[in-house]
């Protein structure tokens, strides 16, 4: 019986053990987590997810809409040839699009990361925050507000490739509909020289009648249409991302500048009070030397 004991003992020490390293795990993991700033990491989320869409499918879209134009509305070279380097310039800017805002929302997602430290320290008494620190949320609060009314702008830019397919495409549905009584198909034309796109002496320039139809079920009509749309949503969620952003630095912002107040009066009523004390034991020291 006795020395079954010390075993007992001994298991019990290892029990011990293992609870206080779960229980430590477990305390690690809930401050890791505490320590997560989830509004910065949802936007950081949306916005990767709408600039890859725009970039992505625009990018795709312009090559199809390019082979589109050379297949069926200017057959021959010289025609589109600045609309083909206008293209190409664009789909050079998707890329400095793409590469900057990898690295700008990794950046906003920093500072979320920074901002949510400091107001832990600060739940912990040892807040400090300095004028840098809040010169830089005020700093991404600027550049993100400009920012956003520039994708607002790219936004808005990208409706008019859907709105010109949206037009199309229902004209195609609407030669193909029973219920529409069209006596002259050839009379109904698309004519994208009007829309500046291509040269107004470019040949053929328009499509008409079963030409038309012809063109809208192509695959590079299909494929560039729905890569627009992709490419509008993806546009409008970065333009949400954004202005996420922008609300939860200007939150940010407002927090540091207040906290800051708040602590420096508390310091300088910290100091008075010790002044304050300090004059009232020199005082009893001068009493009781005057006593004795």
């Amino acid at each position: 019986m006795d020395g079954t004991k010390p075993v007992m003992e001994s298991n019990a020490e290892e029990t011990q053990d293992e609870g206080q390293e779960s229980k430590g795990c477990f305390e690690c993991c809930i401050k890791c987590l505490g320590g997560v700033p989830y509004a910065s990491l949802v936007a950081t989320i949306l916005c990767f997810l709408g600039v890859s869409l725009f970039c992505g499918c625009g990018h795709v879209a312009l090559t199809s809409t390019l082979t589109m134009l050379e297949n069926h509305f200017s057959t021959i070279t010289t025609d589109h040839a600045t609309l083909a380097a206008v293209i190409q310039i664009f789909q050079y800017i998707i890329y400095g699009i793409a590469s900057f805002f990898l690295v700008y929302a990794i950046l906003l997602l920093g500072e979320g990361f920074y901002t949510t430290s400091t107001i832990k320290k600060e739940l912990q008494s040892d807040f400090k925050t300095t004028i840098c620190g809040r010169c830089i949320t005020a700093f991404f609060m600027f550049l993100t507000y400009v920012f956003t009314l520039a994708f607002i702008a790219i936004f808005c830019f990208t409706t008019i490739p859907v709105f010109l397919f949206f037009n199309m495409s229902n004209t195609c549905a609407a030669m193909k509909s029973p219920d529409s009584n069209i006596t002259s198909p050839d009379s109904i034309c698309v004519d994208v020289r009007q829309y500046g796109i291509i040269p107004l002496n470019a040949t053929p320039g328009k499509a008409c009648g079963n030409t038309l139809t012809d063109i809208c079920i192509t695959s590079e009509f299909y494929l560039s249409f729905h890569l627009y749309i992709v490419a509008l949503a993806g546009a409008g969620a970065t333009v949400i991302a954004l202005i996420h952003y922008l609300m939860i630095l200007a939150a940010n912002w407002a927090y540091l500048k207040t906290a800051a107040s708040t602590h420096d009066y508390q310091d300088i009523k910290t100091k008075d009070d010790q002044d304050l004390e300090a004059e009232a034991r020199s005082k009893d020291g001068q009493n009781s030397s005057s006593y004795s």
